[in-house]
């Protein structure tokens, strides 16, 4: 598996630089160990945000905090090192979507007796991200029990998949191209470094969606009654 220096190496080689960086934390005194130092973060973290990963996804039940908002009922604290609010989920849901309708008066119930297919209710619920006048960030929603599914920030990098740390490599080159090649030749290198890195993402991001399956039921609502 890649290391945070194999990646950076990766990154300095696809500009053609020597790609002897021994250490980036602390940097061992190169100028590319220290341009490695101050973007790497920044690349890993953008990557992350682009797709929900699944080496990255997490569920956590959410803790509430005061709601001082009349047209949400429940506010949840965001769960630190959250990168991206994938969806909000009732307690009971084990999957992102319901396989039949459930019993009370729709979203933010808690009420989940089984009847007959119905509407092929969405069971991710309506929410809002925000910071509250404190700094803290707070996700609204109306659902009871919330349960969240996010992105979370991934240091260790022998938890990516092969096809995201390739990305990676090109997301970061792009970033070191300017300080590294510098001048006109710097800012064409960054653009190749970022048109490489979008089509490793596209494959990157196909690959991830095809490592997971849900099997959703959808029943529109002119069909409910039949």
């Amino acid at each position: 598996m890649a290391s945070e220096v194999d990646i950076c190496n990766l990154a300095l080689g696809h500009l053609g630089d020597n790609a002897t960086v021994a250490s980036i934390d602390p940097p061992e005194g190169s100028a590319q160990a220290e341009h490695c130092a101050r973007f790497y973060p920044i690349a890993r973290d953008t990557l992350l945000e682009l797709h929900s990963w699944n080496f990255a996804s997490r569920r956590a039940q959410l803790a509430q905090v005061d709601c001082p908002w009349p047209e949400w009922r429940y506010a949840y604290a965001q769960p630190a090192n959250t990168i991206n609010v994938v969806a909000v989920l009732p307690p009971q849901a084990n999957n992102d979507y319901s396989q039949n309708a459930y019993t009370g008066s729709g979203f933010g119930t808690t009420s989940w007796e089984r009847r007959p297919p119905a509407a092929g209710l969405y069971v991710p619920q309506p929410f809002a991200c925000e910071t509250d006048a404190n700094g803290n960030n707070v996700i609204y929603t109306n659902q009871e029990q919330a349960v969240l599914r996010y992105i979370v920030r991934v240091e260790d990098p022998t938890q990516f998949s092969p096809l995201f740390v390739q990305t990676l490599t090109w997301h970061l080159a792009s970033m070191l191209a300017g300080p590294v090649v510098k001048g006109d030749a710097g800012a064409a290198e960054a653009k190749r470094c970022a048109a490489m890195m979008s089509a490793w993402l596209a494959r990157a991001t196909a690959s991830d969606a095809n490592q997971r399956k849900a099997d959703a039921e959808h029943i529109v609502n002119w069909m409910a009654g039949r």
